[in-house]
């Protein structure tokens, strides 16, 4: 079977996973634009939130440039195959999710905040898919660190759910599910939309316009 020409609109087995790699994808050591640390060590009270919501080129964009936000970076999440590419990952056969992780300070902006950013960056009814993009890797995803982020997640979901009705969508498609590993992707992927790395950078968003109750979003810094 061919790397690309495998049903990308359902979920890998794990028979039929690729198998991946030991080492893990290297990464620049600091954010682009904020200027934090990519991976860990983080800064001290620092908390972390990841989610799936369509292309993370302008998902990333939208959570570093809320204030509060100390650090993004973007990767894979959800699958089986240690340490993927990115076309291991559009093939469909690892079973990630482009993901985006968001360290943020909790006195400054909460996790429910982070949630409403979630909820309005993208059409979580769509399942498989955003917009054009087509695949297990554009799903819906909020994985959670802990029991409060999840309860958190759950709340937001109801809440959000009964102002999709009324607007006319469909059931939420949203997996909510424990934080796994989370591989970094490729370097060039990394604040792909910042000024130094694609000025003139473009991803559409698929927001819905439907406002989410939960959270207080400050205007961007």
């Amino acid at each position: 079977m061919s790397l690309f020409g495998f049903r990308k609109t359902q979920m890998v087995t794990a028979d039929e996973a690729l198998a991946g790699r030991p080492t893990a994808m290297p990464v620049p050591g600091r954010h682009e634009v904020l200027g934090g640390p990519l991976r860990p060590p983080y800064p001290a009270g620092t908390e972390v939130a990841e989610f799936a919501l369509g292309c993370f080129w302008g998902a990333e964009r939208r959570f570093w440039q809320t204030p509060g936000v100390v650090s993004t970076a973007v990767g894979y999440e959800g699958g089986l195959t240690p340490n993927p590419t990115y076309e291991e990952v559009c093939s469909g056969r690892t079973g990630h999710a482009e993901a985006v992780r968001a360290v943020f300070d909790p006195a400054r902006v909460t996790y429910q905040d982070l949630l409403k950013v979630f909820w309005e960056s993208h059409d979580p009814t769509q399942g498989m898919r955003q917009g054009n993009d087509i695949g297990t890797q554009y799903r819906s995803v909020i994985f959670f660190a802990s029991p409060a982020q999840q309860s958190a997640a759950e709340e937001s979901l109801a809440a959000y759910q009964k102002n999709l009705s009324e607007a006319g969508y469909g059931e939420i498609t949203t997996e909510v599910v424990p934080a796994g590993e989370f591989y970094f992707a490729e370097d060039y992927h990394q604040q792909y939309l910042s000024s130094n790395k694609n000025p003139d950078g473009y991803c559409p968003d698929h927001g819905t316009g439907v406002s989410c109750p939960v959270g207080v979003v400050r205007a961007d810094g």
